[in-house]
């Protein structure tokens, strides 16, 4: 007799069609319902979308928009000045993603003037001085240059220097956003790779990782990061590695600790069985099931990162100028707390407290989320 096989049916399912269960939506359901999540997600988005389209978006386009006017230093935010921009030197050209990376030198010199008025000489302007009654100089612009008068709006004031404190704030974000995902992805290689090998393993291997864990774990980690500093010198990638070399030893026990739970499964015994590698049954049957556990630590570990280049480069040892940074920002205007203008350090700072509180916010949902209801 001749057998009809039914090859839809001995096709290969996944588990959401075998049994409709998929725990990655019952994880979004779970985080729909969490109003903090949501905005804690939410404000991430937004500060990521910031630091993606950088000086698309940025009021001042210059590389680090370090557009300086010592004359309209320290003003007040919603600030506004006549710009007179003198086209005196040839347009950049260059593509818009180049723009977006790294901004575009400004193809006019830009003078804040108080007031002026077309003359049969030229234009006559008066330099702005932010002093009241202004006493600025009195000139005139050759009638054959070629030039623009506008207003410029300052929406969060200007720091000491006369920079755009927003253009300042969203600039710096990517120095702190860049920070965590390097740095995270620094730990979260060497935390997984030295984790599994002695969760695996065990024995002697697990006795040296362990003893390394617990050296490193013993030296406070600002501490630890300003000496890796030291050695690897002040700068923009330096501070990458240092953050990231101090974060791996909480992903090595948590991954040390579910490996050794997990190797001791049937579905590990059956891969040993079957011949399968150390390697494949680590990569493919174990890792996969420690995925949950590793985000919540990754979230954690993501603010970390930036509270720690914060800290760095308030201290000097960080990001160096002119790149803006959060924590150089605060230590630039921190003086200013005590005056009328403690603005320009409160709002970097908030920024900083934001954007921590907002992954650690996110982590403790997803906890919660990831838990499994009896």
């Amino acid at each position: 007799m001749r057998l009809n096989w039914n090859w839809d049916f001995c096709r290969k399912k996944t588990c959401e069609e075998i049994s409709g269960f998929n725990p990655d939506r019952i994880i979004w359901q779970r985080l729909r319902k969490n109003p903090l999540a949501i905005v804690s997600f939410g404000f991430i988005v937004l500060l990521v979308l910031v630091a993606l389209l950088g000086y698309l978006i940025t009021p001042d386009k210059t590389p680090y928009a370090n557009e300086q006017h010592l004359e309209i230093a320290v003003k007040k935010p919603g600030f506004k000045v006549t710009m007179l921009k003198i086209y005196d030197r040839e347009p950049q050209n260059q593509n818009v993603f180049y723009t977006m990376l790294f901004g575009k030198k400004s193809s006019s010199t830009n003078i804040p003037i108080y007031k002026y008025e077309q003359t049969p000489q030229g234009l006559r302007y008066e330099t702005f001085t932010g002093d009241s009654p202004n006493e600025g100089e009195i000139k005139t612009l050759d009638k054959n240059l070629r030039y623009e008068i506008s207003e410029k709006k300052y929406p969060l004031g200007t720091d000491r220097y006369g920079r755009c404190l927003l253009s300042q704030l969203m600039i710096g974000s990517r120095v702190s956003l860049s920070v965590g995902f390097i740095a995270v992805f620094i730990a979260i290689v060497i935390g997984i790779t030295l984790g599994a090998i002695a969760g695996y393993y065990g024995g002697r291997a697990d006795a040296l990782i362990m003893w390394i864990i617990n050296v490193v774990w013993s030296i406070p980690t600002i501490l630890l990061v300003i000496a890796i500093t030291f050695a690897l010198g002040k700068g923009f990638w330096q501070i990458f590695v240092a953050v990231g070399l101090t974060m791996w030893v909480d992903i090595a026990r948590m991954v040390r600790g579910q490996v050794k739970s997990l190797k001791e499964k049937e579905f590990v015994l059956s891969a040993k069985v079957l011949g399968f590698s150390n390697f494949r049954i680590i990569l493919k049957h174990i890792l996969p099931n420690v995925v949950n556990a590793l985000t919540v630590v990754i979230t954690s570990n993501f603010a970390t990162a930036i509270l720690q280049e914060s800290g760095l480069s308030f201290l000097g040892i960080g990001v160096q100028p002119p790149m803006p940074s959060w924590g150089s920002m605060i230590k630039e205007n921190y003086g200013y707390i005590i005056l009328d203008a403690s603005y320009m350090a409160i709002i970097p700072g908030l920024a900083i407290s934001l954007t921590v509180l907002s992954f650690f916010m996110l982590g403790n949902a997803l906890r919660g989320a990831m838990e499994v209801k009896q």
